[in-house]
């Protein structure tokens, strides 16, 4: 069963509103929204981790950024190869 919904009054720039029409496809314009709502609140939310855990363990550096990215593209490529469901 999908979430309740509710129907709100937002403001936007005409610009973004037509391009999110634009893109929105089948699922509608408010599906598009809800969805973008959804990834930034995501953002937000690893954006106060992040900040938390620099607060404990202070600031994170870019070679550990690179090698954090290194190992999660290892492992997707590892994912990929090993699923026989893969295109």
């Amino acid at each position: 069963m999908s979430e309740p919904t509710q129907k709100y009054s937002i403001t936007m720039p005409r610009d973004i509103a037509e391009a999110a029409r634009a893109r929105s496809g089948p699922s509608g314009l408010s599906a598009y929204v809800a969805a973008a709502v959804a990834r930034q609140i995501e953002r937000d939310n690893l954006n106060e981790l992040i900040a938390v855990a620099e607060a404990e363990h202070g600031p994170i550096g870019d070679e550990e950024i690179r090698s954090r990215r290194d190992a999660l593209l290892q492992a997707r490529e590892q994912q990929r190869s090993s699923d026989p469901h893969a295109a």
